[in-house]
């Protein structure tokens, strides 16, 4: 371990070199170490090494006030609620950024180590991490900072260190071939003490984006990761950490230095905390997104960008067959590493994920059925002028509703959350997936109001426990159909993130998956993608139980399903076959 240990300064002293040149490599490592001792840490300790994910992680996704009631911090309201609708089902919060903002849902960062007072106080959430026993994950937004933020203000009043920490445009420099997220113009104009400078701006007016070249901006972050881990941040998520590193006459997306960040972040957790896993959020194509595993020395973790759009091709197509092809060209990831698994968040549904799935008038299609469904349409810049749909703004119920059938719709939706909570690796559930939330229309139309804002709607808890407690409201009938799943996948060591997946060929309108671990039983995943009843194979049913004369459907209420009998799938339905 100590060995381990002296390897990884080594190899944090060499990244720093890489970064910011030989000559300041061995001083910011001194002052990386000191800075780590700030936190009461020794880096000479040996601690536990970082736990395999299993089959009991669940990570919810939620905003810190997304849940409210009146006179009762937010914080408290979701902890109580947790308690009461979702106990042994998920064990892992992740709370989007709740630190004082200015905008985009609180990814306009104003203040990094400050929980925002209308949430509620830091003893608050270390409550809700005791008392619903589940562990935290944080967001680090680090590509950018609010305009309002005490580093920007400082940096307009050109004080240092911040007058370094952003980054002004030079008319001389050649910024044509830098990828865009957005249509928004990539430099906005601010007043300073030097004169009116423009500001990089990748993703809005209000987020300007902070200048990792400078050493001072590293330290800052690195400083803010270690409160976080002291706050019982289980995981760190590294929000559009993409468009880090900007470079002129180069794409400034996914650069070299920005892996070699990602790289030092890692080294850095198995100094100080192997326990923690690192996740980065990188809306991409596949071969790009997990580009960011490395060699198994980057992030731990990736979202799986491709599953919610193309999930959600094959489900309105009533056709699974790129899915399937999709998850079996899934190639083998390093060890130590695993993916995210999702398919709505508090973005939308982005589409570039598909490049090489579903394009040209495939694409415009799944385009226009969802938009038909009330979708709104996030835009970004190609190179030429010309603009792309990237995001499809939409609740996921409602992408996949079924006109004038709430209870097909609803089936169709949980038929979606099966497939995702089968597949390999760590599941995530967005809340208003949880409850079934359908789209809050009036969000986009408010003042200040966004695309995005049609499924980030907070909701008073009363209104909501009295809709969950409705047996005539599918709202109601989702969240147990959810949260039994989870309970279910919860006690299967098959669906362990390090149990390999197999798909097994099928006719199109079915999905099969089969999980087989080394020493337990298969459990075989059916889904019917289609509104019509479906016969699960009578050959597949004999591959895998061979010798059984009863299998049991682990989603089902009914005990034992017999072999000699079909096994039939309900429209939209969905099986999870093994035996004792």
């Amino acid at each position: 371990m100590k060995l381990l240990r002296r390897k990884t300064f080594l190899s944090m002293r060499d990244r720093l070199a890489k970064l910011y040149g030989k000559e300041q490599a061995e001083e910011l490592a001194t002052r990386l170490y000191h800075l780590i001792g700030r936190y009461g840490i020794d880096a000479t300790e040996s601690r536990t090494t970082r736990p395999q994910w299993t089959e009991r992680d669940a990570v919810l996704i939620t905003y810190a006030d997304i849940v409210r009631k009146k006179g009762e911090p937010p914080l408290r309201t979701l902890k109580n609620f947790l308690q009461r609708r979702a106990r042994h089902a998920i064990n892992t919060v992740h709370f989007l950024p709740f630190y004082p903002s200015s905008s985009d849902g609180g990814f306009s960062v104003k203040d990094y180590r400050a929980l925002d007072e209308e949430f509620g106080t830091w003893d608050d959430l270390e409550d809700l991490r005791q008392e619903a026993q589940v562990g935290l994950m944080f967001d680090l937004v680090l590509n950018h900072c609010s305009r309002e933020s005490a580093w920007f203000k400082t940096f307009t009043q050109g004080i240092a260190p911040e007058k370094n920490y952003f980054l002004v445009d030079d008319p001389n420099k050649d910024w044509s071939k830098v990828v865009r997220p957005r249509v928004s113009p990539l430099f906005h104009e601010t007043e300073t003490a030097d004169g009116v400078k423009s500001v990089w701006t990748t993703f809005s007016r209000d987020q300007v984006d902070l200048n990792w070249k400078e050493p001072d901006v590293l330290f800052e972050f690195v400083d803010i990761l270690l409160g976080y881990i002291s706050r019982g941040a289980r995981i760190v998520r590294l929000d559009a950490v993409a468009f880090l590193w900007k470079v002129e006459g180069e794409t400034c997306i996914h650069h070299e230095m920005t892996h070699e960040v990602v790289k030092l972040l890692r080294d850095l957790l198995i100094v100080v905390a192997p326990e923690v896993t690192l996740l980065t959020e990188t809306n991409v194509s596949h071969v790009e997104n997990i580009s960011y595993f490395g060699s198994g020395d980057e992030a731990h973790m990736v979202y799986q960008f491709t599953l919610p759009p193309l999930l959600l091709h094959a489900l309105l197509r009533g056709d699974s067959s790129k899915l399937q092809r999709w998850v079996t060209s899934l190639s083998s990831i390093p060890r130590g590493c695993t993916y995210l698994n999702f398919t709505a968040s508090h973005d939308g549904i982005g589409l570039r994920g598909l490049e090489g799935w579903v394009e040209g008038e495939e694409l415009d299609w799944l385009v226009e059925e969802v938009e038909a469904k009330g979708a709104l349409l996030g835009k970004r810049n190609l190179p030429g002028g010309k603009t792309a749909v990237y995001e499809l703004n939409v609740t996921y119920r409602n992408a996949l509703s079924v006109e004038n059938d709430q209870e097909m719709s609803a089936r169709r939706f949980m038929c979606s959350q099966a497939v995702m909570l089968a597949l390999q690796g760590v599941p995530a559930v967005y809340f208003h997936s949880l409850v079934g939330s359908e789209n809050w229309t009036e969000g986009p139309q408010r003042e200040g109001g966004e695309n995005r804002d049609i499924n980030r709607e907070r909701l008073f808890i009363s209104e909501l426990e009295e809709l969950l407690d409705d047996p005539e409201s599918e709202q109601g009938w989702i969240l147990n159909a959810f949260c039994s799943m989870l309970r279910s996948r919860r006690y299967c060591p098959a669906f362990n993130p390090k149990v390999r997946q197999r798909v097994i060929a099928s006719e199109p309108d079915l999905f099969l998956l089969a999980r087989e671990p080394e020493d337990g039983n298969p459990v075989l995943c059916c889904s019917n993608f289609s509104s019509e009843e479906k016969q699960v194979p009578e050959e597949v049913i004999a591959t895998y139980f061979a010798g059984r004369e009863k299998v049991r459907n682990l989603l089902a209420r009914e005990d034992q399903i017999f072999l000699k009998s079909e096994i039939i799938l309900r429209p939209y339905g969905t099986a999870w076959l093994t035996y004792k």
